[in-house]
């Protein structure tokens, strides 16, 4: 998804397809984009001259940005949170995917196995039938994400008086996580190798509780 205020569509043309670029209507990208962006929309005074420079230098001279955005994530976390306000959360995923092809932030690994061998694609378009297609997790993303879906964090604009209790919540990495919550004396082979320590470097843990009563 290349955020320049544009959304992007893809459509079906005599067996291939094509990206098609429209303003950006779509509220569960618009509001993605202000979640990722929100230190921007809440800077200081101080730093407001700085942020207006920046718009007028990017304007003489645009430099293109190009990402995926997390809007499956949004959408299934404010379900969440709407209908388990009290919840605790456990999630893990790749934080980052090895010789990724496709240009942008959290760009993903498209990829298909034939005959034992796998093949990655420079570009989803290329994809048909049986190609998956990984994601890695912004984790920095998700928390925040995940406090405004709390209610916690509120957008440039929204102005409600309700505000939700800022969650606890801590990323770890796989092995970290593991040495805490696992049975790694369990899992350790006899030449000193433990795969639940030892494999799975490129995942994280995200851990999410409520800070209040949940009586």
């Amino acid at each position: 998804m290349r955020i320049t205020h544009h959304q992007s569509f893809f459509i079906f043309i005599s067996e291939t397809f094509n990206e098609l670029y429209k303003p950006m209507q779509d509220s569960l990208i618009t509001r993605c984009v202000e979640i990722m962006d929100m230190d921007k929309t809440n800077t200081t005074h101080s730093s407001a001259v700085s942020t207006t420079l920046k718009s007028v230098w990017s304007k003489v001279y645009p430099k293109p940005r190009r990402c995926w955005l997390p809007t499956g994530c949004l959408k299934l976390l404010e379900v969440l949170h709407e209908v388990l306000p009290k919840m605790s959360l456990i999630a893990s995923d790749f934080s980052y995917l090895p010789d990724v092809k496709l240009p942008g932030e959290r760009a993903p690994l498209v990829s298909t196995k034939k005959d034992g061998s796998s093949t990655d694609y420079d570009s989803y378009m290329e994809a048909k039938g049986d190609a998956d297609i990984f994601f890695p997790t912004d984790f920095w993303l998700l928390e925040r994400i995940d406090h405004y879906c709390s209610g916690w964090l509120k957008l440039h604009g929204d102005h409600t008086s309700k505000k939700g209790k800022k969650r606890r919540t801590i990323t770890l990495e796989t092995s970290s996580f593991m040495e805490e919550f696992g049975l790694p004396t369990k899992t350790r082979t006899k030449d000193g190798y433990n795969p639940i320590l030892d494999d799975f470097k490129n995942t994280k843990f995200y851990l999410s509780v409520p800070t209040h009563n949940t009586k």
